[in-house]
């Protein structure tokens, strides 16, 4: 089978015949049909994460149930499915406490799986190495989803949607009639967007350095786009009673942008934190401001959702309209043509690349 392979940081990814293993006791075998090219798999290959390598790039995808094995009872061959990159034990401390998301077991970077064709132990990006014609993954990493729902919106679902509106909804909460900010305009960005203006808000305002999003950010629903640029403070005063927002959602993982949202927020507001950042790339606040300005500054890690419960509300929302992934997608590729969509996402074009497989 064939994949987007990863070698080494800063090596373009290409892609290369693979062997994976077949489906051991728990384990289920998924073509995949769409899987998106996310943020997160740059950082795979941009040095931002260290994984090891040969990796297999790609977490967030759609596909059919082809194979299980022994012991499988959540889904059966032939079954439409969402893949989960950080599917929950429900044993630790953390899934016992109502966090999922925080999961003790869930969410490593890579894990070995299969090898390269001359023999070399493979790895696959956050369990599963989705950008590929085929996956082997755990029971637990797979969530069905009617077979009527399109595969391209399906394999959103999996990251970037459950993280943008569970920022949104599960994180910070976000009342109808508060003003929200979001700064980075990507796919998770733009499903940031589309659910504070679901939830009410008012205004939203979208954030990005390239002027080229605003279309999108309108599409999306947001009722104002605004330059990154020295005047962005300003300009978000000017549109918030002079206070700043009620709540600043920053999607891009970068302890410059993290401070931007921070300035961008009212006093007692609140900053959500959803770009993964680099371990290196410290942000600085000034103890004074921290005390004076009273907001709130968090992560919020997948959404802080339960895969289980809420992905399939999201799929229900996309089949009866309520929730329009149209603005989502700019780019429809085949896997030969993924390489590409990595140097777009460097440079901050578009939104999601939907990579589809037949």
């Amino acid at each position: 089978m064939r994949a987007l392979v990863a070698r080494a940081v800063g090596d373009p990814p290409r892609v290369e015949e693979i062997d994976l293993p077949a489906p051991g006791p728990g384990e289920v075998r998924v073509d995949v049909r769409a899987a998106g090219v996310c943020h997160s798999d740059l950082s795979m290959v941009d040095g931002t994460l260290t994984p090891p390598y040969p990796l297999v790039l790609g977490h967030e995808a759609a596909g059919v149930v082809r194979e299980v094995g022994d012991g499988v009872d959540r889904v059966r061959p032939g079954e439409h499915v969402v893949l989960n990159w950080a599917p929950p034990c429900r044993r630790c401390w953390y899934c016992g406490h109502g966090e999922p998301w925080l999961c003790e077991s869930a969410g490593s970077p890579a894990l070995t799986r299969g090898r390269t064709r001359d023999g070399t132990p493979l790895h696959v990006t956050l369990g599963l190495g989705a950008l590929a014609e085929q996956v082997v993954v755990p029971q637990q990493a797979v969530i069905g989803v009617p077979a009527e729902l399109p595969f391209a919106a399906a394999a959103l679902l999996g990251c970037a949607v459950l993280t943008g509106v569970g920022a949104v909804r599960r994180t910070a909460r976000v009342a109808a009639g508060e003003s929200v900010a979001v700064i980075g305009l990507g796919g998770v960005g733009l499903s940031v967007v589309a659910a504070a203006r679901a939830a009410g808000a008012a205004p939203v305002l979208a954030v990005d350095v390239s002027p080229a999003k605003a279309e999108l950010a309108v599409a999306a629903g947001a009722t104002d786009f605004l330059l990154a640029d020295d005047n962005l403070n300003r300009a978000v005063r000017a549109r918030t009673g002079g206070r700043g927002v009620d709540h600043a959602v920053e999607c891009v993982g970068r302890s410059a942008t993290i401070r931007t949202a921070w300035r961008a927020t009212r006093r007692g507001g609140q900053v959500t934190v959803v770009g993964m950042g680099a371990k290196d790339d410290v942000v600085g606040l000034g103890a004074l401001d921290i005390f004076h300005s009273a907001r709130t500054l968090r992560s919020s890690v997948y959404g802080s959702s339960d895969p289980d419960r809420d992905l399939p509300e999201l799929a229900r929302a996309v089949r009866d309209g309520t929730l329009d992934l149209a603005p989502l997608i700019t780019d429809r590729v085949a896997l030969d043509d993924a390489p590409a969509a990595f140097d777009r996402m460097a440079r901050g074009e578009g939104a999601r690349t939907v990579v589809l497989l037949p």
